[in-house]
């Protein structure tokens, strides 16, 4: 079967976001702690990957990322594939909607709210109970990499953290869109990986991923105190609602979408 063309993905859009806007209060909070676990699976797995190979990736620092890079976007594809709610996609899937009055400010923000909390409840219990009480952050190289990695996201500055959680969800919310124009598995999977890969190769900032990165450093003793992490948080949140909501929910939506 053909892929989706765009205008019918804005129809998706707008099926989809109505759903998500109706959901319940306690089954959005379930859907998007699943969805922050997955998204920290998919960063401790390309913190193995990519960090795994010092030997190799010492004079190459392009093949580590690109290692990064291929393995991230699992968290994206489970997300996608099970339904769950993820705060980054959402930015983009219900201003289709909302353009088309089908879904109120008040619902969206309660969408977003909701999800960003329960994300960050999933991606804190994945990286406690199943990375450092697991111990998968303890030994070397990962013990010193994911302190590195905690240390460089908090101490960039504001105005580049913010440009480049624009770039982050631009490339995530344009993996959403591909995924919805898909119509077999195999389709959904490829939509995800691609754009998702790009944003991790490039380094941008993704503020669910940031929600089990920065915390992971601090367990094994990165020196970040909290209101670094907030920082951080706050402003990749705010860039990574421009790159979904603007760059992709309302630019789709008004080039592709009549009146």
């Amino acid at each position: 079967m053909a892929l989706k063309n765009p205008a019918e993905i804005i129809d998706s859009a707008i099926a989809v976001g109505l759903a998500k806007s109706s959901l319940s209060i306690s089954r959005t909070t379930a859907l998007s702690i699943l969805a922050g676990a997955f998204i920290a699976l998919g960063g401790i797995l390309s913190l193995v990957i990519g960090y795994g190979f010092p030997e190799i990736t010492a004079g190459n620092p392009g093949l580590q990322k690109l290692l990064a890079g291929l393995v991230f976007p699992v968290g994206l594809v489970l997300v996608v594939t099970q339904g769950a709610e993820l705060f980054t996609g959402n930015n983009a899937v219900l201003i289709p909607g909302y353009m088309a009055n089908t879904i109120s400010a008040g619902n969206l923000l309660r969408n977003w709210v909701i999800v960003w909390v329960g994300n960050f409840i999933g991606a804190l219990a994945v990286t406690l109970l199943l990375v450092f009480w697991s111990g998968l952050t303890e030994p070397e190289p990962y013990h010193s990499a994911i302190i590195k990695i905690a240390e460089t996201k908090t101490s960039l500055p504001i105005g580049t953290m913010f440009l480049r959680g624009i770039g982050a969800n631009w490339c995530v919310c344009l993996a959403v869109w591909m995924a919805m124009a898909g119509k077999t598995l195999c389709d959904k999977i490829a939509g995800c990986w691609l754009p998702v890969f790009a944003f991790v190769a490039l380094g941008y900032e993704h503020c669910i991923a940031n929600m089990f990165f920065i915390p992971a450093g601090m367990l094994e003793g990165a020196q970040v105190d909290m209101a670094s992490l907030w920082v951080n948080l706050i402003v990749v949140t705010a860039g990574n609602i421009v790159g979904g909501a603007l760059l992709v929910g309302c630019v789709s939506t008004c080039l592709h979408k009549k009146n």
